[in-house]
């Protein structure tokens, strides 16, 4: 079973708001997180093709040294 989520943004009684500056920001390293993610998202119809991602390295690869041949030999 599940926790109850609160969404309530409150801080205990004892606590000040200035104690903290700057430390209540959301989402303050979404953008860096975002920027150092080396996720890939695959259209549905591609996923079937590629089921795993060795199947996909597998491809790039050969797409790869198919591209490096051509740029050797226009």
């Amino acid at each position: 079973m599940k926790k109850a989520s609160s969404t309530k943004d409150t801080l205990r009684s004892e606590y000040k708001r200035s104690d903290f500056p700057g430390g209540l920001v959301r989402g303050k390293y979404a953008a860096r997180v975002a920027a150092a993610s080396n996720i890939a998202v695959l259209d549905p119809e591609v996923a079937t093709a590629f089921p795993n991602s060795a199947a996909v390295n597998e491809a790039l690869h050969a797409i790869l040294q198919v591209a490096k041949r051509a740029a050797v030999h226009p």
